[in-house]
């Protein structure tokens, strides 16, 4: 199994958005010594809870407090964004990296319509040309726009003798056939929604077209919480439960304290939807987790996973890394 991080640098309440990008630094080298395989950060705008605004910025710093794991973006949000200065980042990243860099690339707005503009400074930009824009990020990278494009002759630099991995992100059968057409690697978000999890990773591998790889490459994205036994785990992810509620109002996005999600008047409305975000999740012993991680290997048919912990405490969160990565012998 192989065990990878995804990172949205949470920012804890009462703690700052330096505090947390801080954090990430800290959690990068830990779970590097504890034997993870990547380390990729999101990218997330116009929130107070969530910190990195800027993954390439964050790659670079981790990249160069770390020596071996592979550093990554999950995922940069391509629409708003040039594909030509977007391979020209990563290939700056491979240049002072060699060999670690992973570019993973989502189709998400990143925020709201007004965000959104602000992002592409005021010009309308449609989410439908993802899948183009893809295919144009990977011929920047591989330096094969074709004569007669637009952009032929246009080349991304600085040169490097290898490319980043690039992977897109997706929730569905579309973003994995936009994974498949342009020969990525394809990252499900079991974290975000599960219910399209097995239609679109098949869909991936059955229109999977690239004549430099020898196969597909598929990981998934989980909440996990792992505490020392189930009821430490349970209380742990207290926090998380509250988190997910709150972001999916549209509210604070800070992660809440322990004593302010177990004081919480939650609604029956609100337990309702902590179950149903449990189906997200995997949350137990050492145990029940590295059961549970293989039992999501066997269905999806992978056998790399991305962690990620939204949980208020980071020490705990460090030892709940630990834990899993001590399950599977790492």
């Amino acid at each position: 199994m192989k065990l990878s991080v995804l990172d949205q640098s949470p920012i804890s309440e009462g703690e700052s958005a330096q505090d947390a990008l801080q954090k990430s630094l800290d959690l990068a080298k830990y779970t590097e010594k504890l034997g993870f395989h990547r380390y990729w950060v999101a990218e997330h705008h116009n929130t107070n809870g969530l910190a990195n605004t800027s993954p390439e910025i964050l790659i670079a710093m981790i990249a160069q407090s770390t020596t071996s794991i592979r550093v990554g973006s999950g995922g940069v949000l391509l629409p708003q964004y040039s594909p030509l200065k977007v391979a020209e980042n990563f290939r700056m990243l491979e240049a002072l990296f060699p060999g670690r860099m992973d570019l993973g690339v989502g189709r998400s707005p990143g925020g709201g319509p007004k965000t959104r503009l602000a992002l592409t400074d005021g010009i309308e930009k449609p989410l439908s040309s993802f899948s183009r824009q893809v295919k144009e990020l990977k011929q920047f990278l591989q330096d094969s726009i074709p004569k007669g494009d637009r952009f032929y002759g246009v080349k991304a630099r600085p040169e490097t003798p290898h490319q980043p991995e690039l992977w897109v992100l997706g929730l569905t059968e579309r973003g994995a056939k936009h994974a498949a057409v342009n020969g990525a690697g394809f990252t499900f978000g079991h974290f975000i929604n599960p219910d399209h999890g097995k239609a679109s990773i098949d869909t991936y591998r059955e229109r999977f077209k690239d004549p430099y790889k020898k196969e597909p490459c598929v990981n998934v994205c989980v909440f996990v919480v792992c505490g020392e036994t189930e009821e430490q785990a349970e209380e742990l992810a207290k926090s998380q439960d509250l988190w997910l509620l709150r972001v999916e109002k549209g509210l604070d996005t800070r992660v809440p304290s322990l004593d302010e999600a177990k004081n919480y008047p939650y609604t029956k409305v609100e337990k309702d939807k902590i179950r149903s975000n449990r189906r997200r999740c995997i949350i137990g012993n050492p145990d029940q987790v590295k059961s549970q991680l293989e039992e999501l290997s066997e269905y999806y048919g992978t056998d790399e996973f991305l962690i990620i912990t939204n949980i208020f405490d980071f020490e705990e969160k460090k030892k709940s890394y630990s834990r899993i990565a001590q399950s599977f012998n790492h």
